[in-house]
């Protein structure tokens, strides 16, 4: 699996990232099974959403701080217990097409830790202006 891919496992499957079960149908009484009612049109369900900065907080909080996750890539690697080294984050680079800087440079990581939060947004996170800004 991917770098990119590990992340979104790591978040949107975390435990308070799963979305709130739909309510069971209530089984219709026998006598208006009697006669059949007009099937009603498909209504498409909304993609579910993750709250990227409530889950990133709490897997923090359950950690007892977790760095500097906020604006540093090598942090939020460390939160979600991912490899957090240069080869790791060189090939995020090249799965995220980030080419800012040299490898390791203060400038790559933190344009690799803007396009993670950007790439969250476009897969259904939603992500709090205070980590897309970082």
């Amino acid at each position: 699996m991917s770098i990119f891919g590990n992340i979104m496992g790591k978040i949107f499957g975390h435990k308070s990232a799963a979305p709130a079960p739909a309510p069971a149908p209530e089984p219709a009484p026998a006598e208006a099974a009697a006669a059949p009612a007009p099937a009603p049109a498909p209504v498409p369900e909304p993609a579910a959403q993750v709250d990227v900065g409530a889950v990133l907080s709490e897997m923090a909080e359950m950690k007892g701080g977790g760095g500097n996750y906020q604006t540093s890539i090598v942090d939020l690697l460390k939160l979600l217990d991912l490899d957090s080294g240069l080869d790791a984050r060189k090939e995020l680079a090249e799965e995220l097409n980030v080419h800012a800087g040299e490898h390791g440079s203060a400038e790559q990581n933190i344009a690799l830790h803007k396009a993670v939060m950007a790439k969250l947004a476009e897969n259904g996170g939603v992500v709090p202006d205070s980590l897309r800004n970082a």
